[in-house]
């Protein structure tokens, strides 16, 4: 087994690091995973081993290392890097849970001997096939004229232009969710930072004033595209701010000759009983069901949902945990503390 490195040094933020991160989530492909991107946040380190092409990333929260993903590695690598991974995990006494990961690693973490579950589900629209003609998107249509109606203009710009204005926006939306309200982090998208030159940012502006935005995250493999990402909007204002800005980046997509508009992870959307894999736990399965029926105070799935759907987006992508024994509400609860939720 080949011999772990240490966790310093590890975040993406270093440049040696954030290249071989980004190489693999952009060449180890086999997953699919369409979050992969996320992987190069900036407090998200990444495990590497000696030998082995790949990496892991994660996030340690507690007694636990939050893996988001599955190992983005060769073939040949994908499942010693894993055991690497555990490995140096249980050496300090730590467990693993990991988040976010696809049909093909449940798989394989199950036959490891995980406790696999469904988790949620990813959505995504397929460019080419879109319209928003026909009756089933006239009332978004409205909403989108509206907005643009009101002096709404739609803009690509470098997000290090935008610092002072990107900062108001989230003051002010942050500020609207209540007094306990933070941001998310690790299974959400970020601004800033040595990955951002990869990333597309798009803002609304009415008068002058940016009122809203959208940040957009390459995706990789053969549904490549990119991914409505972090977004957020001065509260209150124009309806239909959101969809005009995502309508407008469609059409610049579709112009460029972008396949697929992704739109990202909901935990507790898209459960389906069919998807669960054998030896999962039939507790935790009812427990993202509640989630899904009641579970808004700890994430808004619905709304999540509710928004994406207006898309008519393809079948979901079933996304699942893994608990290294059996489930854990507390590891459970870990990955919202490593999204920094509390």
């Amino acid at each position: 087994m080949p011999s772990a490195p240490t966790l310093e040094n590890t975040a993406p933020d270093r440049p040696a690091v954030h290249d071989t991160v980004l190489k693999a989530i952009s060449t180890h492909t086999q997953a699919e995973n369409p979050s992969a991107f996320l992987a190069m946040s900036q407090n998200t380190s990444a495990f590497t081993a000696p030998g082995l092409d790949g990496v892991i990333a994660y996030r340690k929260a507690g007694r636990y290392l939050v893996q988001f993903g599955g190992p983005f590695a060769a073939p040949d690598s994908y499942r010693p890097l894993l055991d690497a991974f555990v490995d140096h995990a249980h050496s300090q006494n730590l467990q693993v849970v990991s988040a976010q990961l696809q049909h093909h690693d449940a798989k394989v973490y199950a036959e490891r001997g995980f406790t696999v579950n469904q988790f949620g589900s990813s959505w995504a629209v397929h460019l080419p096939d879109f319209t928003l003609r026909g009756t089933r998107f006239m009332r978004m249509r409205n909403k989108i004229s509206r907005a643009f109606r009101s002096g709404l203009t739609v803009s690509e710009v470098p997000a290090d232009g935008m610092t002072d204005a990107i900062r108001a926006i989230d003051t002010a939306w942050l500020g609207s969710k209540g007094e306990q309200a933070r941001p998310l982090e690790f299974l959400v998208g970020e601004l800033g930072g040595p990955a951002q030159q990869h990333r597309r940012l798009f803002v609304g502006t009415i008068d002058s004033k940016v009122v809203g935005y959208i940040s957009y995250s390459p995706v990789y493999g053969s549904r490549a595209g990119w991914m409505h990402d972090l977004s957020r909007r001065i509260p209150g204002g124009t309806p239909g701010l959101m969809e005009a800005i995502n309508s407008h980046v469609i059409e610049v997509l579709r112009s460029e000759g972008t396949q697929w508009l992704h739109f990202g992870f909901t935990p507790f959307t898209g459960l389906d009983t069919a998807h669960e894999l054998p030896g999962h736990s039939p507790a935790f399965q009812w427990l993202m069901h509640f989630l899904w029926d009641q579970g808004a105070a700890l994430y808004p799935a619905q709304t999540q949902l509710a928004y994406k759907e207006k898309w008519a987006p393809e079948a979901p992508i079933c996304e699942y945990v893994a608990f290294d024994g059996p489930a854990s509400v507390a590891a459970f609860a870990h990955i919202f503390r490593a999204c920094n939720a509390f």
